[in-house]
């Protein structure tokens, strides 16, 4: 006999198999040595009274033999001589799209403009050490694309546009721990994510894919409305029917590119802010109502939101144990991101915690068109970098001082390498940002105790939420509305938001790409 059967367990039992298998048999109502076994289907943690659980959802063995589990069969094969389609960036949506093509028979050539991995270290060792961009290498542009050193988070709410278990199954398939597959809010750690995405792009290429760092797409070569190839900065050439584009939100040069081209293009609202960094011990007593956090429980994170003057404020990629780091993609401007490690072990969180902009915030500047919102982005991150004073160093200032429209005379610790400085967030993001911002942290405070502190730091800017342009593509083929054959995808075309979504649509592009060749 099998039941499924949710237990609560205090955290230093959750572990325990002994005793997972004696509160399944309570549950069950019946002896623990008819227990024969269970499966974890997935793991949580209830925070909410004054003694966190964690709930664990299990797939109970009565009596009877133990099921394993189906071994997860990836699909591969050698494409060789299979039909290609090129994909243009190797984030997680193009990686993705490309597994998924090979699981088809039609075989993958992904072409990016930065560095594979490894290489790509040297270069963010630059952005932290010297203040100095590549702008086609960078925390953003390269192997994995921004998904790789910006934390692995693999939550989402995207469960209706895809096989979100599939996507974990095939993250687990290439090293991930298997934790990832039970866990309500599953994480790789940012220094785990490179060896994944490297045996990605190994297994791509065993099987017949192509993959070409440094090859940057210049042109999207036309006949009439369809795709009929590639153009890259060296002068090459590639020929094909098909392109899916999965360029990530920060690729500006493409959305002037399609601009140009006379390809359509739509200005997207999105949202804008700061990192904010507290202490992480004081998340954690907030979160689990204790001084000191059990060592069974992992550090805390938070999910806020609040509605000021009409407009959404909202916490964004919450990095508990986290570092913020800079994820500029050009000289002369400063952006800044979050991410963990795989154990989380950093003293200090950060969260983005932003505000929604729309067309009516572009034009206040004289921003219209497509474009719009890029340029207003565009415009905040130049202000941070010359308000910061250059080589990176960002501008900051305490939350308290914030909310009271003071200057911070000293600032607390910050985890940001290339070093914070203090200036006041209203000389670097714009007055409608501010203004919702500042009652935001306010309304945050009485929402989570402790939140609203002078031990907490405003870290400018965080702009790259989502991508400030829409590709608009057909809701039942998934290509360009004008241009068949040309598959908009993911973050980068404004369709998707963090690593499994964007793995979820690359894979959606790939399958209407396979149905279009059938």
């Amino acid at each position: 006999m099998v039941k499924t059967v949710s237990i609560q367990l205090l955290p230093a039992d959750a572990f325990d198999e002994r005793v997972i298998r004696r509160v399944a048999a309570e549950e069950c109502g019946v002896h623990m040595k008819r227990i024969t076994g269970y499966h974890i289907q997935k793991r949580s943690i209830d925070a909410r009274s004054r003694q966190a659980k964690y709930i664990l959802q299990l797939e109970v063995f009565i009596d009877g033999k133990v099921t394993e589990t189906p071994a997860f069969d990836p699909e591969l094969r050698n494409v060789s001589s299979g039909t290609q389609v090129v994909i243009v960036g190797a984030g997680p949506a193009g990686l993705f799209a490309a597994l998924r093509l090979i699981a088809a028979g039609m075989k993958p050539i992904i072409i990016e403009r930065g560095k594979d991995v490894r290489s790509r270290r040297r270069d963010l060792a630059a952005i932290n050490k010297e203040g100095v961009v590549n702008p086609e290498s960078n925390y953003c542009f390269g192997e994995g694309g921004a998904g790789t050193y910006s934390d692995g988070k693999l939550y989402t709410r995207s469960t209706k546009r895809g096989n979100v278990l599939r996507i974990l199954q095939l993250f687990h398939h290439f090293g991930a721990d298997a934790d990832i597959l039970i866990d309500a809010h599953p994480h790789i750690g940012t220094n785990k994510l490179p060896q994944i995405i490297t045996a990605m792009r190994q297994q791509i290429i065993e099987c017949g894919g192509e993959v070409h760092f440094e090859t940057k797409l210049t042109d999207l070569l036309l006949d009439g409305d369809k795709v009929a190839g590639i153009k890259t900065a060296a002068g090459d050439t590639i020929q094909c029917d098909s392109v899916i584009l999965a360029t990530g939100h920060s690729a500006r040069d493409i959305f002037e590119l399609l601009h140009r081209k006379g390809i359509l293009i739509e200005a997207k609202p999105f949202a804008l802010g700061v990192r904010i960094e507290h202490p992480q011990h004081l998340v954690d007593t907030a979160q689990y109502h204790c001084q000191l956090r059990d060592a069974h429980l992992p550090p805390a994170s938070y999910s806020l939101v609040a509605q000021e003057n009409g407009r959404g404020v909202f916490s964004f990629c919450m990095c508990p144990g986290g570092i913020i780091a800079p994820a500029a993609t050009a000289p002369g401007e400063l952006v800044v991101n979050g991410w963990s490690p795989s154990k989380r072990n950093n003293p200090y969180a950060n969260s983005g915690t932003v505000v929604a902009v729309d067309e009516h915030d572009f034009a206040k500047y004289g921003f219209e068109g497509p474009l719009a919102a890029m340029q207003y982005q565009q415009m905040v991150e130049q202000r941070a970098f010359v308000a910061g004073g250059g080589q990176l160093v960002a501008p900051a200032q305490r939350m308290t001082d914030f909310a009271t429209g003071k200057s911070s005379s000293t600032l607390p610790d910050c985890s940001y390498l290339p070093g914070i400085t203090s200036v006041p967030m209203d000389k670097v993001l714009p007055r409608e940002v501010t203004d919702a911002l500042r009652k935001a942290v306010v309304t945050f405070g009485k929402k989570m105790k402790g939140y609203y502190t002078e031990e907490a730091v405003l870290v400018a800017t965080e702009s790259r939420t989502s991508s400030p342009v829409r590709i608009p593509r057909d809701k039942d083929t998934m290509e360009h509305v004008q241009i068949k054959g040309l598959y908009p995808c993911a973050e980068g075309a404004g369709y998707a938001g963090g690593i499994v979504s964007a793995a979820i649509d690359g894979e959606r592009c790939a399958e209407m790409c396979i149905a279009k060749m059938a």
